[in-house]
């Protein structure tokens, strides 16, 4: 799960080709679980950094084609709370590569994508966090999509911070616990103010959460697919859109 490698600032993004009809009925919120880059680099006989490169470029291709078609939200899994477990030099290539992204990011600026991030960022560089609050500061205002990216995120860790926040609100007399709803925690995590995720979306060929958005995810549609992210294109994602937007989702009603 790993981000960054972009062209020139001033470089056209490439065009979107698709054969696959994209539905009427769109997903309000799509997350995204960038799985099977080191996979990718792996079964071509390649160093796994290059494998975040072509998923780096994936993912732009990707977010552009959300914008492009008129998904509102689109979430993005880019580094784990338990991505520091992997090999320094890639740890260090993949931080390498979001820093040239965030450096890289005027295109979304231009196509009026708020950016937001979430996680816990008190870990990452103190020029890695600059940039992402100049992002969010100079987009706030945008409405035409959000671009939500997962940087240093775990979904059980984000859970346990929203919770520290609500208890030192009942500690000072701000809340009282028979006061504490869903909503309360809602309110309380990274993603306040967003929707929930519709669809979550993960290649690679693994099936599970991996502790993204798990409370986002609680009444999601689930797509996985055995293709690596890298290859995940456009065409695969509208076929992805075709399958939720045939689902019949009753939110445990009839």
């Amino acid at each position: 799960m790993a981000l960054p490698f972009f062209k020139k600032k001033n470089s056209q993004p490439p065009q979107a080709e698709s054969r696959v009809l994209i539905p009427e009925t769109l997903p309000q919120h799509v997350g995204f679980i960038m799985d099977g880059n080191g996979r990718w680099a792996t079964k071509r006989g390649m160093p796994r950094r290059f494998g975040h490169r072509e998923g780096a470029k994936n993912f732009r291709d990707l977010s552009l084609y959300c914008r492009e078609i008129g998904i509102p939200n689109a979430s993005f899994y880019v580094f784990s709370t338990e991505n520091w477990k992997r090999p320094q030099d890639e740890i260090d290539a993949i931080m390498d590569l979001f820093w040239d992204y965030l450096c890289d990011a005027d295109q979304y600026l231009d196509r009026c994508v708020r950016m937001i991030f979430i996680g816990d960022r008190s870990r990452l560089q103190d020029r890695l966090q600059k940039r992402m609050q100049e992002l969010e500061e100079s987009s706030r205002d945008f409405e035409k999509m959000n671009l939500i990216l997962a940087i240093n995120y775990g979904g059980r860790d984000e859970i346990c911070h929203a919770a520290q926040q609500i208890a030192q609100k009942a500690q000072d007399g701000i809340l009282r616990p028979d006061e504490i709803t869903e909503q309360t925690i809602a309110d309380h995590l990274y993603t306040a103010g967003l929707p929930d995720v519709d669809l979550l979306i993960r290649p690679s060929g693994e099936l599970r959460l991996s502790n993204y958005l798990i409370w986002q995810c609680a009444y999601a549609e689930y797509y996985f697919t055995d293709v690596l992210w890298p290859d995940f294109n456009a065409d695969k994602l509208n076929t992805a859109l075709a399958d939720f937007a045939n689902r019949g989702r009753r939110f445990g009603g009839i």
